[in-house]
């Protein structure tokens, strides 16, 4: 537990050292009275300021910047002195990372410092200030190309996964590092057991999703927070680009200045080889983790904000499947923030959740972990609700099918086939915020049905699907499908700068401090906003996808095509009292780039419909429709939610 910013006291090294005397003895003793005192929590026994500090260079066994040697890549470790000292091997917890040097980690946007032999003083965030005390190293890899690393950033491919998984392969005996980065002393990690935990928030727990995917021995666990799954899906959704550049801007940002110099070959790869097409290509094949789930060894507590609009849904429901189908050991957050890390949305339980789970996955305890609730949601700002499993049991995909109203693009959904059309031109210059204000209206952007107003809870869970069938006007069209709970609520504000947050003054102290590396980080609290909408899930695509997700096609004006959009998984209560709302319409502005036409597209009602993952399916939506009239508009005019998305991001990055 934290104390505040004032100070945090700790034991001192006397005791800590007595006490580690003690936990040795439990350790030393017989099997029998291990047995009856086997620890549940490792405890802060060991000294940080006198922790070891030291830097290695992994050879990865690669050439990626091609000057003919190969590529090492720099790794700082913090770990306790005391137990190498007394022949006993620590675990490691690791955190692979671009950004140590040019952007930061945390909210606090904390860089990597070296004193003058190159020996880490301040490491990022507060897993070091935590975690060594408790008998635990922490280490902080560079990526390939960034930092103190040889070799070239080529975002999430064979590069970025090799810099860290030759690190757990040196960690277990199976790869060389040396002391330097040019010289020949080889040095051995002989202080550590091997067994490997890697955390790390958006291209951080990236890499961590990465290293799982190739199922090297010694990786125990990890924590991807906000990370991506398969490195398409954050530059494209169904062939609909996302951002106007591709991953040569992202490896620019984040190259070192020597990486710059050597990498033209791995920056023009990137641009030949991942046209904004849409198309897939080997490159994206290759960054594509979820289909390697079957690999995964590693348990898994994956973290996500369901509003995350960088990182965004759809990478959690494929891989979180892939992993269930796989047998993975796994955990769930789910917040209602955008792009941040638990540490700055809960912060005391995440660390007592995060400690034990370490405690459990890497040192063996048995402290029930396992045998919690599989995920925590957040329902309401900072009122959390958990579920034995995710999704729960009962969760079913019901089809809801939308029908025309009495006035144009303003329809129902139901239960119930329908015929007819709705028409709608794309207007990219306006958003889902813009959809759903009027979705009581008709206008000409857009084609909404709501439910009648509920008279039961409805609870979705998991991720939807809607198959649109289309005509469009013209040789190119991008479509959008939103579901919206319509109803008085008050929730995170993820489209402030924040994304849900605001950071305070305050601050609150996890560990040890050296004077170079506090443990105290500013405190937040949940930046909220009163609204009359709740946009609960989204998905886009190109409808030149429609026959082959992998490439798009020019369409033929006045023919009809039927396309399945994916949206992002979920999980959200729509009250008793609210609606739920489907809408479709053409671009999302800046949540996805327009096509090169604008299109009028006509959408045959009979041919369209939602896969909603309903807890108790068909019947839960028939319960919660019962006996409820025809909607009523609960506010006139124009209804109010978040503002509009903000220029979509183009760096997976959390500071």
């Amino acid at each position: 537990m934290p104390t505040s910013t004032r100070f945090t006291i700790w034991r001192p090294l006397a005791t800590a050292l007595a006490a580690t005397a003690a936990l040795l003895a439990t350790f030393l003793a017989p099997a029998t009275a291990q047995a009856q005192t086997a620890p549940r929590e490792s405890q802060p026994v060991y000294s940080y300021e006198h922790a070891v500090r030291e830097a290695v260079w992994v050879d990865t066994r690669l050439d990626g910047d091609g000057d003919g040697k190969s590529d090492r890549v720099a790794v700082d470790i913090v770990r306790p002195r005391e137990p190498a000292q007394r022949g006993r091997k620590v675990p490691v917890i690791m955190d692979a990372s671009p950004y140590y040097s040019c952007c930061g980690r945390g909210n606090e946007s904390q860089l990597k410092t070296y004193d003058a032999n190159g020996r880490v003083v301040q490491m990022p965030l507060f897993y070091d200030n935590y975690f060594v005390p408790r008998g635990y190293a922490f280490v902080g890899v560079d990526l390939a190309g960034t930092n103190r690393s040889d070799g070239c950033v080529d975002v999430g491919g064979r590069s970025d996964i090799q810099s860290a998984k030759a690190v757990v392969d040196w960690l277990n005996g199976r790869a060389t590092a040396y002391t330097t980065r040019t010289g020949t002393q080889k040095t051995k990690a002989d202080w550590t057991n091997g067994k490997t935990g890697m955390i790390g928030k958006s291209w951080d727990g990236t890499i961590a999703n990465g290293v799982a995917a190739t199922g090297v021995k010694g990786l125990k666990t990890i924590v991807p927070i906000s990370a991506i799954s398969t490195w398409y899906d954050y530059y494209f959704a169904q062939g609909a680009p996302l951002y106007d550049s591709g991953p040569d801007w992202l490896s620019d940002y984040v190259d070192s200045p020597d990486a710059r110099a050597k990498c033209a070959a791995v920056q023009q790869k990137l641009v030949d080889q991942a046209p904004r097409t849409g198309d897939r290509t080997p490159l994206w094949t290759e960054r594509d983790y979820v289909k390697d789930a079957r690999k995964v060894k590693a348990s898994v507590f994956l973290v996500h904000g369901m509003q995350d609009l960088n990182v965004r849904l759809q990478h959690v429901g494929p891989w979180w499947d892939a992993l269930a189908k796989n047998g993975v050991q796994r955990k769930i957050w789910l917040s209602q923030t955008g792009h941040v890390d638990p540490f700055d949305f809960r912060r005391a339980q995440w660390v007592d959740t995060l400690h034990r789970w370490f405690d459990h996955e890497l040192l063996g305890y048995d402290n029930g972990i396992d045998r919690e609730p599989m995920a925590d949601i957040e329902r309401h700002p900072d009122q959390w609700v958990t579920s034995k499993s995710w999704p729960p049991r009962g969760t079913s995909a019901t089809t809801l099918r939308p029908a025309q109203g009495t006035r144009p693009g303003v329809g129902t959904l139901g239960l119930s086939r329908a015929r007819g059309t709705e028409t709608f031109t794309d207007d990219p210059a306006l958003s889902e915020t813009d959809w759903t204000a009027r979705i009581d209206t008709s206008t000409p952007d857009k084609a909404g049905f709501t439910t009648a107003t509920l008279t039961g809870d409805l609870r979705l869970s998991g991720a939807s699907k809607v198959t649109v069938t289309a005509t469009p006007t013209t040789s190119t069209a991008h479509l959008s499908a939103v579901l919206v709970d319509l109803g008085p609520d008050t929730i995170r504000d993820y489209a402030a700068s924040g994304e849900g947050i605001s950071t305070l003054a305050d601050r609150t102290c996890w560990g040890p401090s050296t004077t170079g590396d506090s443990a105290c980080f500013k405190e937040t609290r949940a930046k909220t906003t009163a609204v009359d909408y709740t946009v609960v899930s989204r998905g886009w695509a190109d409808l030149g996808t429609y026959a082959d997700a992998g490439k798009g096609v020019p369409l033929t004006p006045g023919k009809a095509y039927t396309i399945t959009l994916d949206l992002g998984a979920t999980d959200h209560v729509v009250p008793a009292g609210h609606r739920l709302a489907l809408i479709v319409a053409g671009t999302d502005k800046d949540l996805i780039d327009p096509p090169s036409t604008r299109p009028t597209l006509t959408i045959d009602l009979a041919r369209t419909s939602a896969r909603v993952p309903l807890v108790g399916g068909a019947a839960a939506f028939a319960h919660a429709t019962k006996g409820a009239r025809t909607a009523v508009p609960q506010k006139a005019g124009a209804l109010d939610g978040v503002r509009a998305p903000r220029t979509a991001h183009r760096v997976p990055e959390g500071g």
